[in-house]
């Protein structure tokens, strides 16, 4: 019988990427989304890579009568959690907006899991959980705390709540660090385009090299880096999600569902990077290789909430779990190229 697993925040650019892995894995996904910054056409998209749709409800998190309904229809073995507002810049304006979507959303979510007895969660956290006191490359015994911004601080506090409920209420948690992935999946029905402006790097770079932008902001060269741009590690989407579906199968069977009154409890934490980076300027340059034009910019005004470097060590992951990204950065690059082309 299929694991029925939950994904929230589906249509997102990476996690649906994962409804993919997941569901030709022979898993059954079932996929909650608001549509807050994402189309339907993602799943018209899912139909064309696995011949038919997954299972979707187009709900608010924060509505926890409708998302309930999703709880009481299936029996869910596992939770997937992307749901959330994601950009840095615009949580440092909005901060109340974040606390409210981010938070509100996560809390409601935990609440049915526990009602409904399903205690096994994948949590998508984030590189901006470290405070800046902590000098990369990260590696997961850093303290975290003290975040450079609003959405960091979501993410660190979400984390925390996890990690109660972990140890209260016997939540089995896989909590997930993980930044910068670019690329496109290898059927080219999936891609990052998000309906808003694109809060990642590669998107704005490509929209230049294909003129559908004029130049490339690049905020800030007074960083205390190798060029003055600030630097972050780059990891190739088809490795991000490889490494969730090899995380779940690994650790699923080998830790059974604790029954209530059990004193054993489990939260895991693992830094997901390719442990190598690149500043800014670095990556303009390396798009220029293989698109074979300039690629036109402009240095302005820092934004709030940026860290010179966000790199991590990687080596926690490919100890206790065997995994390590295999497809290099001159790859991807190669691969989203052939993919803006078409």
């Amino acid at each position: 019988m299929k694991k029925i697993i939950l994904i929230t925040g589906w249509i997102g650019y990476i996690w649906s990427h994962s409804v993919v892995a997941f569901e030709q894995a022979w898993y059954k996904i079932v996929i909650v989304d608001n549509l807050s910054n994402s189309s339907l056409e993602t799943l018209e998209n899912i139909e064309k890579i696995i011949w038919y749709k997954p299972d979707f409800f187009e709900v608010d998190l924060r509505d926890k009568n409708k998302l309930e309904k999703v709880f009481e229809k299936y029996n869910f073995d596992w939770v997937i959690h992307f749901a959330g507002l994601k950009a840095v810049w615009e949580s440092c304006e909005k901060a109340e907006l974040y606390f409210d979507n981010n938070i509100n959303w996560s809390n409601i979510l935990f609440w049915l899991m526990k009602k409904y007895w399903v205690k096994n969660i994948v949590f998508s956290s984030s590189a901006t959980v470290f405070t800046s006191d902590n000098k990369s490359p990260l590696d997961e015994s850093m303290q975290t705390w003290n975040c450079s911004n609003p959405y960091g601080t979501t993410k660190f506090l979400i984390e925390n709540i996890l990690k109660d409920l972990a140890k209260f209420s016997w939540f089995r948690v896989m909590n997930l660090r993980y930044f910068n992935p670019i690329w496109a999946h290898s059927s080219w029905f999936l891609w990052e385009d998000p309906e808003w402006i694109p809060n990642n790097l590669m998107p704005f770079i490509f929209k230049v090299a294909t003129w559908e932008l004029r130049e490339l902001k690049v905020f800030g060269n007074d960083y205390n880096t190798i060029d003055g741009t600030w630097v972050r590690d780059y990891i190739d989407v088809v490795d991000l999600i490889n490494w969730h579906l090899k995380a779940y199968e690994k650790l699923s069977p080998l830790n059974p569902p604790l029954q209530e009154g059990e004193k054993k409890w489990f939260f895991k934490t693992y830094n997901l990077w390719v442990g190598k980076w690149k500043s800014v300027l670095e990556m303009i340059k390396a798009t220029e290789k293989i698109v074979w034009k300039k690629i036109p910019y402009k240095i302005v005004d820092r934004r709030e909430g940026d860290l010179d470097e966000v790199y991590c060590n990687p080596e926690k992951a490919k100890k206790e779990l065997g995994w390590e990204a295999v497809i290099s950065l001159e790859e991807s690059l190669e691969n989203s190229w052939r993919f803006y082309n078409k």
